[in-house]
């Protein structure tokens, strides 16, 4: 149980130190989150500021986002556990 324990102490230590960016529009939208699910950082390109289309720009923040969601999840599937056990993400 110790050596179990130890290992999910490490995977946690792992995870709190992973980081993930996610983009959208060729790059004009950047979001940062961290092992957390934590939005760190959102960096938005000059160029796509329009304030007659605010609508466009959520559209962008969003799918950055779920980039970046998309593949803290594909990096949580990549620890490897031990046998039989999941973490509660």
């Amino acid at each position: 149980m110790k050596q179990f324990q130890e290992q999910m102490a490490q995977l946690q230590e792992e995870m709190d130190a992973t980081e993930v960016e996610g983009m959208s529009g060729n790059g004009l939208i950047t979001v940062k989150l961290n092992g957390n699910k934590m939005l760190k950082k959102i960096m938005i390109k000059p160029d796509c500021v329009d304030p007659e289309d605010i609508e466009g720009l959520e559209d962008l923040i969003q799918a950055a986002f779920e980039n970046a969601f998309k593949k803290l999840e594909e990096k949580e599937s990549n620890l490897s556990l031990p046998s039989g056990f999941n973490l509660p993400f």
